[in-house]
Formats: structure tokens, sequence, C-alpha cells
């Protein structure tokens, strides 16, 4: 039994590619049944985001697939094992497999669970530390058990993954500080304004970095959010995808007195907003507090707006060394989050091999058992019979020991015979024939 792990993601394909190998939530139950028939699959989890697909798989591979995780005959099988997967992968989606081969990743063993945990604390994702994909994991695992493929051996590595996490947002700074433009300026008006769920906001400029800060402040719950652009269409679209009012920029002097933020990032060469406009706000605002954040380069706003009263202004510059400071944060967490997963990973480790000995000790109690009544029924009959239960009492004693003792003596002779100490030495550490548990009981004296 191994876990592997295929996958791709946003370091190794493009976003079309994604697309093409995303499962759909309508499709999910489909995909498991139809990866979970697949040969020496025993359980499966697919995990399915817009920056990721992974297929997370705990596999059968036989006899021939050794315990040394070193063995060629391991890499040869785990080879196959990955053709297989790929060509599963690309079928389902009416892809050639080569279309993937140089896009995708295959792990196993440890390094499934190295990434799973890398991936649930946010370090394999575009944004470093994002919280998001801890809930999509779950989601996964939720969905995998929920069809019956997930069960112990997956089940125990999805756990520990989200224990890691868990420990790794508790212990470090990996998710603390924001790492975009549009993050830390969101962050730095939370910093000013106790409660954005009761403001309004004004965002100049229709582009990518305008489009987070709407994302940010709605998800933030800001009451209103205004776009103004130099194009009405553009404005238009991304009022319209959050549920805001679309101007053009020449309307920006009437609005300006009602927003309490406002964020500008445009590609216009000169400011499109003055000192005059914005110091008839304020006096229409009643002085009551408005945030300017210019993102944009060159600036937006007239530098001379930062020394109105009441108007607190902010540059792109600003808001970098907030950045700067998340970024070093980041990576500086980052590290110590790579040391608790490598801890991680070594407990799941010792929890998997505790895990395998489970079958081998209830085979060894099942054999036990089975002695035992086999001996227990000879003793009835015997008591049935008349005879003294002293004697059929020494006769079970040493019918178990015997028993119990007998295909381990054969084992041990053979094993050393062959020059196997190993297996000696192991059986004196198993059953502490060195230490206080060595010291025989006292018989007593014979039966005359």
């Amino acid at each position: 039994m191994a876990l592997v792990l295929l996958g791709i993601n946003h370091n190794t394909a493009d976003v079309g590619l994604r697309e093409r190998v995303a499962f759909p939530p309508e499709k999910m139950a489909d995909a498991m049944q139809g990866i979970a028939g697949l040969e020496h699959v025993e359980e499966a989890v697919i995990v399915s985001t817009c920056n990721r697909t992974e297929l997370y798989l705990d596999v059968d591979l036989g006899p021939d697939f050794a315990d040394d995780p070193n063995a060629l005959m391991n890499e040869a099988l785990m080879s196959v094992q990955q053709e297989k997967l790929l060509a599963w992968l690309a079928d389902y989606h009416g892809l050639e497999p080569s279309q993937l081969a140089g896009s995708s990743y295959f792990h196993w063993r440890d390094d499934v669970v190295r990434h799973l945990m890398r991936v649930a604390c946010g370090l394999d994702s575009m944004v470093l530390g994002e919280p998001q994909i801890l809930g999509q994991i779950k989601s996964a695992y939720a969905v995998a058990r929920e069809l019956g493929a997930a069960r112990a051996r997956l089940g125990k590595a999805f756990q520990e993954a989200f224990s890691i996490a868990k420990q790794v947002r508790t212990d470090t700074a990996i998710g603390e500080n924001p790492v975009s433009v549009a993050y830390a300026a969101v962050t730095l008006a939370e910093q000013i304004f106790s409660n954005l769920g009761e403001l309004r906001a004004l965002l100049i400029g229709a582009g990518h970095t305008i489009e987070l800060v709407a994302r940010h402040l709605t998800d933030r719950g800001v009451k209103e959010i205004i776009v103004a652009n130099r194009t009405l269409e553009n404005a238009v679209r991304l009022g319209d995808k959050f549920g805001g009012e679309a101007i053009l920029l020449s309307e920006i002097p009437d609005r300006l007195a009602r927003v309490d933020i406002v964020v500008s990032s445009t590609n216009s060469q000169l400011p499109l907003l003055g000192k005059g406009a914005v110091e008839r706000a304020v006096r229409k605002r009643k002085h009551r507090p408005i945030l300017l954040l210019d993102l944009a380069v060159p600036r937006d706003i007239e530098p001379e707006v930062g020394n109105i009263s009441d108007a607190y202004l902010y540059t792109v510059d600003d808001i970098r060394d907030v950045i700067e400071d998340s970024v070093r944060s980041r990576s500086e967490a980052a590290a110590q989050a790579a040391s608790i997963i490598e801890r991680g990973v070594e407990e799941y480790a010792r929890e998997l091999r505790s895990l395998n000995a489970v079958a081998t000790l209830r085979a060894f109690r099942d054999t036990a058992e089975s002695i035992r009544e086999a001996e227990l029924e000879k003793a009835r009959k015997a008591l049935e019979r008349g005879q003294p239960a002293v004697d059929v009492l020494e006769s079970l004693s040493r019918g178990i020991t015997n028993k119990l003792l007998h295909s381990p003596s054969v084992k041990m002779k053979q094993a050393s015979a062959e020059g196997r100490d190993e297996l000696v030495s192991l059986t004196r550490e198993l059953f502490d024939l060195d230490g206080a548990g060595a010291e025989m009981p006292d018989r007593g004296k014979k039966r005359s």
C-alpha cells in the first residue's frame, strides 16, 4: 500500500489547461467513481480549484512493492502508476496524455503528505499563505468521505494536514498580513475605519487592481461601491459584478462628498483628482474623515491633497512598505511552517506504521484466540471424562503455551541457521527477554 499524487497547478500549467482538467461539483461523483474503479486504487480524493487539480490516491501494488522506499522495483511500479493516472485524467477530459505530461507532477509516499500539508498551509498558493485553500481541501475530503472513497489511510493523511495547517496558522505569521497592493489598501482602510460595513467607496479605474480592491471591499461588507472610469462600459461591467454604481470620471466631483474611501488606479498621465475638489467634498462632509488611496504611477491624486485636514492620502509607496513587511514576515513564517510540516510528516509516518501494525496484531490475536478455544474445548471434554481438575489445568496451560510458541520457535531456528540474526534480536526485544520481563516466575515445587 502506498499514497500517490498526480496533479497540475498554477506553477506548472496556464489557466487554459487548468480549466480543461478541472472537475466541476456536478461531475465530482462521476469522476470519483471512475478513478476509484482503476486497478490498484483503494481510496481517492480529488482536489479541484481554479489553481490546481490533484488526485490523491491510496494504491495497493501487491507483494512486488517493497518496504524499502529506495528499491528499484518501486520506481518501476510507480512509473507505470503515473502513466495510468495521467492517461485516465487526460481521457476523462478529452485530452491526450502528451498534453498533460509536461505540466503535471507526481509524488508518492511521504512526499504526498508533505505536498498536501504545504497546500493546506497555503505555502503552495499563488499568494503565499492565502487561507481559502484549506477550506477547499476540507470540502474535497468531505465529498470523498460521503462517496465512500476516502477511508482510513487517506483520512489519516488529510486529518494530519488539517492539524498541521491549524498549527501553522496559530504558531506563525503566515496569514497575518496582506501581500498584494489591493489587499494592503483595503487592510489599511480597516485600520483607519473600525467598520467598513457602514461606509461608501469610490473606485477610480476598472483594471485588475481595482477589481481586486472591489472584491476585498465586498468581502468585508462595504455598504456601497461606485466605479468611475473614462469608459462607462467598463465601469458598468465592474459595477454590475459587485453590485455597484457606474459613473464617468467627469461625475467624480459631484459624488465625492458621499464617499468615505477613494481608491484610484488608472493609467492616466495627469492627476484626475485635485486639491480643490477634495477640499469642497470635506466641507460638505462637515469634516468627517475621507481616506484616499492612490495606487497609480504616475499619481492620480494631487500630492497637495495630503495637506487637507481630515483627508488622509496614501500613495502606492506608502502601501509598498506594508507589502514588503508582509512579504518578509510571510517568508520567515514559511520557513517556520516548513519545519512544522516536516514534524507533521514524521508524525504521520509513525501513525501510519502503527496503523499497519494493527492488522498484524489482529491476526496474532485471532490466532491466539483460536488456540485458546481449541485447548479450552479439550479441557472441558477431559473434565467430563472425570480427569482431575489440576491435571486438566496443567495440560491446558501447557497446550496453549506450546502451540503459541511452536511457529515462532520454528521460524527463529530457521532464521538462525540462515544467519538472519536480526530476527532473533528483534524477538528478544519484542518479548523483552533481556529486561525485567525475562525473569522467570516461581513455579513452586513439582507435584509428587
